[in-house]
């Protein structure tokens, strides 16, 4: 029963030690409710182990209930200090719980798929919720500076009243830069992967070339960029396009040599063209390949428009707030950016590995 005991002992030890300035747990009866039920979930995981859904989903329910707990402390008290060894112990026997919790919903199976997959995105969910609510109960409970790590929950209220600039932002950096120049460059890529597949002597003569275009840092060709391309999101969307061409490049001459001799050798034994060749034997071999590359190019399109946007752009962008609201010490304003182009750019690859698992389901990856 891995985290069941420790839980019980470190959220036990919490309920009865000092909270510091803010007293005991005893001073406030309904945090310390929310506590015992967290502390029941824990006894009652170790005294009789589960090994279900239902099992794993109760315990998560009292981990979800636990935590109110010292989300509602840290809310009403503020920063009570390294002293309040009541509420970090109780923290750290709910890590354990949530720990196990997890652990028995990624082990659990059920007969129908629909519950699989929810389980499947269950996990990395609470997982996260989790990660935020210790993030909010420790910069707050400790007294973080907001300059240096601001609480989740600043950073929420913030993006509520910032949300036309973060929409014209959003604007600016995603629609107009990085899907033209992921569109773009993952097209240049694959086009040129063609010819190098068709005139060898090119790839003796691009791979290199590319190779070196690709070498070259992003802070030394976006200014260059800015200066042939302007202000605007035409050069943003050029670094996007230097950033994905190769990517997709490498992984589509990859995926092209994929299919082996002897299928090659069918297909020329049934008097196939080499275009006939392509289309029905090569190209879907290399599917996967082109996948990964456009998968891999999602996210570098999103780090070279924002990181162009540092070196000019019109007063709008993400990279243009990052860069204004730093010297502003505006850093709540700068995680909600960063939280847009985070959930934007996970967005943009799950999309994408959906599009794939619904193209490439023969492939012996997907199957169950």
């Amino acid at each position: 029963m891995s985290g069941a005991w420790p839980a019980v002992i470190l959220i036990a030890l919490g309920l009865v030690s000092p909270l510091g300035s803010a007293g005991s747990w005893f001073d406030w009866p309904g945090n310390l409710s929310v506590g015992l039920v967290a502390l029941a979930a824990a006894i009652w995981c170790a005294r009789r182990p589960p090994s279900d859904v239902v099992a794993g989903l109760i315990v998560t329910a009292a981990v979800a209930i636990g935590a109110l707990g010292s989300l509602r402390l840290v809310a009403t008290v503020g920063a009570v200090g390294p002293r309040a060894i009541g509420l970090w112990a109780y923290l750290g026997g709910l890590a354990f719980l949530a720990w196990r919790a997890m652990a028995l919903l990624a082990a659990s199976r059920s007969g129908s798929p629909m519950v699989n997959r929810l389980l499947a995105l269950l996990v990395p969910l609470l997982f996260g919720v989790w990660l935020i609510t210790v993030w909010q109960v420790l910069v707050v409970g400790l007294g973080v500076p907001p300059v240096l790590l601001p609480a989740p929950s600043a950073i929420a209220e913030v993006m509520a009243g910032s949300l036309a600039t973060l929409a014209a932002d959003f604007y600016q950096t995603i629609i107009k830069s990085v899907i033209p120049g992921w569109a773009i460059g993952c097209s240049a890529g694959f086009t040129v992967a063609v010819l190098v597949d068709r005139v060898p002597f090119l790839q003796r003569g691009l791979l290199p070339l590319g190779n070196f275009v690709s070498a070259i840092p992003i802070v030394g060709i976006a200014p260059i960029m800015v200066m042939w391309f302007g202000f605007d999101w035409h050069s943003k969307a050029a670094v996007v396009v230097i950033m994905t061409v190769f990517p997709m490049l490498v992984n589509t001459i990859a995926g092209l040599a994929a299919s082996d001799a002897m299928e090659r050798d069918l297909m020329r034994s049934y008097a196939a063209s080499y275009v006939q060749t392509m289309v029905r034997l090569r190209l879907p071999s290399a599917l996967p390949f082109i996948f990964n590359a456009l998968k891999i190019n999602s996210t570098l399109a999103m780090i070279g428009a924002i990181v162009a946007e540092f070196f000019g752009t019109p007063i709008v962008g993400m990279g243009f707030r990052i860069s204004t609201e730093v010297g502003r010490m505006n850093i709540d304003l700068v995680w909600g950016t960063i939280v847009v182009a985070a959930v934007t750019g996970s967005l943009f690859y799950g999309l994408l590995a959906l599009l794939e698992r619904a193209v490439t389901f023969w492939h012996p990856s997907y199957r169950s």
